[in-house]
């Protein structure tokens, strides 16, 4: 893998390629690549804006906010960016990533499908958001190059993205579709299963136990 794609450096640090062999390990190509993407997309879009994120920490927000979606977490009851938060947030402090870090990367995670939230909070945490909306959302691509979009998509391919990345977020989500409420996961069950009912915020507040 190339040290620099579309004039962002890979950090070539040993946390950085400890994150990429564990990420390789755990995900197929589709989760790899779109992870990859979503740390040189998050920040490209920091350099557009004039934020400076420390590229380690990026990385591991980047490579590790789809963790969840992967088979080791098939029995999960948790919402699948706290398992890829805690997932990260467990391998760098084993790794001697100091706690105050460590929080800025669990809820770049945790936080990665809740827009208006990241956006206003540090750049490692805003900055998964931004890459991840770039790749998944066209949220920002027209503002960079396409120059650069180019070598993005040449080092890390996106065949049949669309289609491929809603199949694994169902795949992720379909055993614990509670934790989809408030979320746009849900949009993603109820294109795949025609008998998921939404859980309705107004009736859950109309007909729960409070008399009035």
């Amino acid at each position: 893998m190339s040290d620099s794609i579309a004039g962002i450096a890979i950090p070539d640090t040993a946390l950085v390629r400890a994150i990429t062999a564990h990420i390789r390990d755990a995900e197929d190509d589709l989760l790899f690549n779109h992870s990859r993407r979503v740390f040189i997309f998050g920040a490209l879009q920091g350099r557009r804006r004039g934020l400076q994120p420390d590229p380690e920490l990026l990385y591991a927000g980047a490579m590790f906010h789809d963790i969840g979606l992967t088979e080791r977490y098939r029995d999960s009851t948790l919402r699948f960016e706290v398992d890829g938060a805690n997932a990260a947030r467990d391998f760098l402090l084993e790794h001697g990533v100091e706690q105050a870090d460590v929080d800025k990367v669990w809820l770049g995670i945790a936080l990665h499908t809740t827009p208006g939230v990241p956006e206003f909070l540090a750049p490692e945490t805003a900055l998964v958001t931004a890459g991840v909306e770039t790749d998944v959302l066209g949220i920002g691509r027209d503002d960079l190059p396409p120059e650069a979009l180019d070598a993005v998509t040449a080092a890390h391919p996106r065949p049949d993205f669309k289609q491929q990345i809603l199949a694994a977020f169902n795949d992720g989500m379909k055993h614990r579709p509670q934790t989809t409420f408030g979320t746009c996961n849900a949009d993603v069950l109820e294109r795949f299963d025609p008998t998921f009912t939404r859980d309705n915020f107004v009736d859950n507040i109309l007909g729960n136990s409070w008399p009035e």
